[in-house]
C-alpha cells in the first residue's frame, strides 16, 4: 500500500508489485522497468517521467494518472482502465475520499509508448499530445475523444480502434493498420496517412484477374500436382486477398504473390513451399502449421502473426542443393514462433522485437544484424543459431 506516499526517484525496477495501490502517489521520475504491476492502482497519481519500460501493467488503473513524458517503450498495457473518473483505489484502502470530486483525464503528452501493447485498454478522453505510439500495439482500444495532435502512430495497429471524435490533427499513421477503425467525426486534419492499411483496397482488386481466384487456385493445385505438366501457377502479385476466406491447408506451393495483401488471413496448415512472398503483407496473419520451406519471404511485413509450430526449414532441390527460407528485412515484431522449425532460415537485417521464439529449432539459422530487442527464447536455442552482430540481444531465455 503506497497510496499517497512520495516515491519520487526511487528504484523499484523489476519487482513484483502485483495489485500494489498507488493512488494518489508520487511517482516522478520512479524507475519501474521491467515491474510486474498487473492490476495494479495508479488513479490520480504523478508519474511525469517515469521509466515503465518493459514493466507489465496488464488491467492496471491508470485513470487521471499524470504520464507526461513517461518511457513506456515496450510495456504492456493490455486492458489497462485510463477512463476519466473518480479514482477506483485498491481493495485495502479508502482514502480515495481525498480526491475533491472527479479525476481529470489521464495524461500521457510526450510519452514513450513505441513498441507498448495497448490491447483492448480503455482511453476515451486521454490526453497524448505528441507522443509517440509508433508500433504499438492498440487493436480493440477505445481512444474516443481522445487529445492525440501531432502523435506518431507509424507502423502501430489499430484495427478495430475506437477513435470517434478524436482529434488526430498534425498525427502520423504511416504505415499502420486501420482496418475496422471507427474514426467518425474524427479530426484528421494534415494527418500523415501513407501507406495506412485500411479497410479499402490495397492492390489489385479480385475481380480484375482474368479469372475467377476459385478457377486460379483450382488451376494452380492441378499445376502442383502435376508437377508443372498441367494446370497454371498462380500469379497474385500486388493483389489484395483479404475477402479469401478458404486458404487454410491449400496447397499453394510455388505460388507467386510477391506484395500481395493477406493481413489477417487464416493460412494454417497451408502448403507454400517455394512461394514467392517477398514484400508481401502477412501482419495478424494465422500460419500456424503452415509449410514455407524455402519460401522467400523478403521483407515481408509479418508483425503479429502466428507462426506456431510452422515449417521454415530449407526446401531440398537435390541431394547437393537446398533453398534456405528468406527473410531478410522482414518485419516480425510480436510474431509468435513458438515450436517452429527455423533451422538455417535467413532473418539478415530483421526485425523481431517482441517476438516468441521459445521451443523453436534455430540451428544454423542466421540473425546476422536482426534487431532481437525483448525476444524469447530457450536456452539450446540461444546457443544454436547465429547472433552475430545483431542489432540488440536483449532477450528473454527461458
Amino acid at each position: 500500500m503506497f497510496a499517497f506516499h512520495d516515491l519520487s526517484g526511487m528504484d523499484l525496477s523489476g519487482r513484483n508489485l502485483t495489485e500494489a495501490d498507488f493512488t494518489g502517489a508520487c511517482l516522478d521520475e520512479t524507475d519501474l522497468s521491467e515491474s510486474q504491476l498487473n492490476s495494479a492502482c495508479f488513479a490520480g497519481a504523478s508519474m511525469s517521467r517515469a521509466n515503465l519500460a518493459g514493466a507489465s501493467l496488464r488491467r492496471a488503473n491508470l485513470s487521471g494518472t499524470m504520464l507526461e513524458g513517461a518511457n513506456l517503450i515496450g510495456a504492456n498495457l493490455s486492458e489497462a482502465d485510463m477512463r476519466e473518473g473518480r479514482a477506483k483505489a485498491g481493495r485495502h484502502t479508502s482514502s480515495f475520499r481525498a480526491f475533491p470530486g472527479n479525476l481529470g483525464p489521464t495524461r500521457l503528452s510526450t510519452a514513450l509508448l513505441s513498441s507498448a501493447n495497448l490491447e483492448g485498454a480503455k482511453m476515451p478522453g486521454l490526453e497524448a499530445v505528441e507522443a509517440d505510439f509508433s508500433l504499438a500495439i492498440l487493436k480493440r482500444c477505445d481512444l474516443s475523444d481522445a487529445r492525440l495532435m501531432s502523435s506518431n502512430f507509424s507502423g502501430a495497429n489499430l484495427e478495430r480502434a475506437n477513435l470517434t471524435h478524436s482529434n488526430l490533427s498534425n498525427a502520423t499513421l504511416r504505415d499502420s493498420v486501420l482496418v475496422g477503425a471507427n474514426c467518425e467525426n474524427a479530426l484528421l486534419h494534415d494527418a500523415d496517412r501513407t501507406g495506412a492499411l485500411t479497410d479499402a483496397l490495397a492492390g489489385k482488386a479480385l475481380k480484375d484477374l482474368p479469372q475467377s481466384i476459385a478457377k486460379i487456385l483450382s488451376a494452380h493445385n492441378v499445376w502442383v500436382e502435376s508437377e508443372g505438366c498441367d494446370g497454371q501457377a498462380a500469379d497474385l502479385t500486388n493483389v489484395d486477398l483479404r475477402s479469401i476466406t478458404n486458404l487454410t491447408h491449400r496447397n499453394l506451393n510455388g505460388l507467386l504473390a510477391p506484395g500481395a495483401v493477406l493481413y489477417g488471413l487464416d493460412l494454417s496448415g497451408a502448403q507454400l513451399e517455394g512461394a514467392q512472398l517477398e514484400g508481401a503483407d502477412l501482419r495478424s496473419a494465422c500460419l500456424h502449421r503452415a509449410n514455407l520451406r524455402g519460401a522467400n519471404l523478403k521483407a515481408a511485413k509479418l508483425d503479429n502473426a502466428d507462426l506456431r509450430d510452422a515449417d521454415l526449414s530449407p526446401l531440398l532441390i537435390s541431394a547437393d542443393r537446398l533453398i534456405p527460407t528468406r527473410l531478410e528485412q522482414a518485419d516480425a515484431r510480436y510474431a509468435d514462433f513458438r515450436g517452429a522449425e527455423l533451422r538455417q532460415a535467413v532473418f539478415d537485417d530483421a526485425d523481431l522485437a517482441y517476438a516468441n521464439l521459445t521451443g523453436a529449432n534455430l540451428r544454423s539459422t542466421n540473425f546476422r544484424g536482426a534487431m532481437l530487442q525483448s525476444i524469447k527464447l530457450s536456452f539450446d536455442a540461444s546457443v544454436a543459431g547465429n547472433f552475430d552482430e545483431t542489432r540488440c540481444d536483449s532477450t528473454a531465455v527461458a
